[in-house]
């Protein structure tokens, strides 16, 4: 094991991929002289060359339909966008083309493109640039859904998707990028999609986090341990595939859960787990599911209105402390 920040993990998955795998190429806005506007693809461009670390022009569907291009013909590119926002631009491509080719081609076409996307609110970038997509892709059959919240997970997970035949929409917090954490040192370690993370175990209340509220779940969880209350923390890593069996195990020893993401709570990741639980879990639940999610408004640039929109740590402890009768 190393220590290492979850760029670095990211930046070492797809160095080490692109130094076995000649088909293996990286291209989006900035990737390569500027190093990544994030600073992700920082070195690669020197050690591989324009040809395999491509700038592309400002255009999302160029981006997004380039990748699938190069897919279908047999290469494995791995495509960044800037920001999540900005998926939308490539709409069409994304959701008609990338998810449906496989199953328009009666199985005989593969998609193996791999789609970086930077999400989340890092501060002050107000409405365009601070949004968590990932529930608008759910809806959407052909298309696997990644988010990583600890640097090995970002290694181990973004190994899988590169190595995998089906397109993946691979979800990067900002706000992780710098968090360190042990990575295995492994040249082949990766992580299964669809195996959920117990991250820490507990028998009075599930906390199911997504992204970068696992790393507040866990925060939350400690102050709960003072209060008396045991909390177990569960990060699903993908939401499709979704990991049901641990998430219904953990309610079953819990009888309540707390389902907490930074997307909006209307239609957010949340929906989809709660409407899953309630279907297949409500036997043993001893209390309403709550869904902790960003405020139903655009986000704002004002720091304070910001920090008032979006979920904490905060959040999950007074709801725990509601469904747990300690309120």
């Amino acid at each position: 094991m190393r220590n290492i920040t979850y760029s670095e993990a990211i930046r070492e998955a797809m160095v080490e991929e692109m130094r076995t795998n000649p088909s293996v190429f990286l291209m989006g806005e900035d990737v390569g002289v500027f190093n990544g506007v994030w600073g992700v693809s920082n070195g690669m461009l020197a050690e591989f060359g324009h040809e395999r670390v491509r700038d592309t022009a400002i255009s999302e569907l160029n981006i997004i339909g380039s990748g699938l291009g190069a897919a279908l013909v047999g290469m494995r590119p791995i495509v960044e966008i800037m920001f999540g926002d900005f998926l939308m631009c490539a709409g069409d491509q994304l959701v008609n083309q990338v998810a449906k080719a496989r199953f328009m081609s009666g199985g005989k076409a593969n998609v193996p493109l791999t789609i970086r996307i930077a999400s989340g609110a890092p501060g002050s970038s107000a409405a365009q640039h601070s949004q968590s997509p990932e529930s608008w892709f759910m809806n959407v059959p052909g298309l696997k859904i990644v988010t990583p919240a600890t640097p090995a997970d970002a290694k181990g997970l973004l190994r899988t998707a590169i190595r995998g035949e089906d397109p993946v929409l691979f979800f990067e917090h900002k706000m992780l990028y710098a968090l360190t954490g042990p990575v295995p040192e492994d040249p082949d370690f990766m992580v299964p999609f669809g195996e959920a993370a117990v991250v820490r175990e507990g028998k009075d209340v599930t906390i199911i986090g997504v992204g970068i509220m696992v790393q507040k779940a866990l925060v939350a969880a400690k102050q709960l341990s003072s209060k008396g209350i045991d909390a177990e923390v569960i990060d699903p890593r993908t939401l499709v595939p979704l990991d049901k069996d641990t998430l219904i195990k953990s309610v079953a020893k819990t009888g309540r859960v707390i389902i907490a993401h930074e997307a909006h709570r209307r239609s957010g990741p949340g929906a989809e787990i709660s409407a899953m639980l309630a279907e297949e879990a409500i036997e043993y639940l001893d209390g309403p599911i709550i869904r902790i999610g960003a405020m139903n408004v655009p986000l704002p640039y004002s720091p304070e209105l910001e920090n008032h929109v979006l979920p904490n740590e905060n959040d999950i402890v007074q709801a725990a402390l509601k469904l747990c009768g300690k309120a």
